[in-house]
């Protein structure tokens, strides 16, 4: 990861410098086991979703993605980042979604047009288990690169993006966790926003006269609660975040936190694709180049990076292959 921001990267294309200061409300119920977080990406969902040209279904299982990597990345209390990788072998065979703790987002998706057109001939909207088939869910913590990374990686198991990541609670970090996710294309362009309750372990901020009923029953009431929250709501940029919160739990006495901004977060750079080109041996960069350039493609920005031949230096022949992994 690197430590320039991208708006100082000199070397980097032009990218959407696009900031979003309210993209992230933490909230609690006082004296309630209960806390959450409402992500709302607004405008930058649209600016990231249309970096390319996707089926509608592809784009909102990955706007629902990195609404959920967004309000996972917001609780980590340290420099890294969050992800979400997913592979199955149905028409959409990957799904990735990170954010850093700094919430700088970057998402992808790939599919195969001709089998996604035959699903989409059968089912209008298919759910992302349905387009994902049979495979895994990675979710990831890395605190970079002298720090061991944490991962937890479960069966895609589940209907929705929201059934497979509630999946990965349930076997992996065994919370109680509830998921709404919701992206879709508006009037103003694509709105992608999470909702996540998690009841809290432990007694900390808790009326300590609620015995362990009582606590399961405040569970269950804010559940219930956030259960009648509507998609419409949560894309809707003209109900701020207090309103919504205010709607659903104010018989509970809900409380926000400071909100934290999402950003336009790919992290691509010249420099970091020339040290990966530099990695290759001569052979193979002479055979990578077209009159004269080796271009690479960010997945994630889709923006074309070009490197002229004869400044790139790289191994020579039979001292190794380098990586195309960044």
């Amino acid at each position: 990861m690197s430590n320039t921001p991208a708006f100082l990267d000199s070397g980097r294309p032009d990218v959407p410098d696009l900031v979003v200061p309210r993209g992230v409300t933490p909230f609690y119920l006082p004296r309630r086991p209960v806390r959450g977080r409402l992500v709302r990406l607004g405008p930058l969902a649209d600016a990231l979703l249309t970096r390319h040209t996707n089926a509608d279904a592809v784009t909102r299982v990955q706007g629902e993605a990195l609404a959920l990597v967004a309000a996972l990345a917001s609780a980590l209390k340290f420099r890294g980042s969050f992800s979400l990788q997913a592979k199955g072998d149905g028409p959409l065979s990957m799904l990735l979604a990170d954010c850093t703790d700094q919430g700088e987002l970057r998402g992808y998706a790939r599919a195969d047009a001709e089998r996604l057109d035959g699903l989409l001939a059968e089912e209008p909207a298919p759910a992302a288990g349905r387009m994902l088939g049979e495979g895994y869910v990675a979710f990831t913590i890395d605190q970079g690169p002298d720090m061991e990374r944490h991962q937890g990686v479960v069966a895609i198991e589940g209907e929705s993006l929201a059934d497979l990541a509630l999946h990965y609670f349930r076997a992996s970090e065994q919370l109680q966790v509830w998921l709404r996710l919701a992206c879709a294309r508006t009037q103003a362009g694509w709105r992608a926003a999470a909702l996540i309750l998690e009841k809290i372990a432990g007694s900390g901020g808790i009326d300590p006269d609620l015995d362990e009923q009582a606590r399961t029953e405040s569970w269950l009431t804010a559940t219930t609660l956030a259960e009648t929250l509507t998609e419409a709501e949560l894309l809707d940029d003209d109900l701020p975040p207090d309103r919504l919160l205010y709607n659903l739990f104010h018989t509970e006495g809900v409380a926000a936190d400071r909100p934290r901004a999402l950003a336009y977060g790919c992290r691509c750079s010249r420099q970091r694709l020339s040290g990966i080109l530099e990695g290759f041996d001569t052979d193979d960069l002479d055979h990578m180049a077209v009159d004269g350039d080796i271009v690479m493609t960010c997945e994630f920005c889709n923006l074309d990076f070009r490197f002229p031949r004869a400044e790139v230096r790289g191994r020579p022949p039979g001292e190794g292959h380098g990586s195309a992994r960044g």
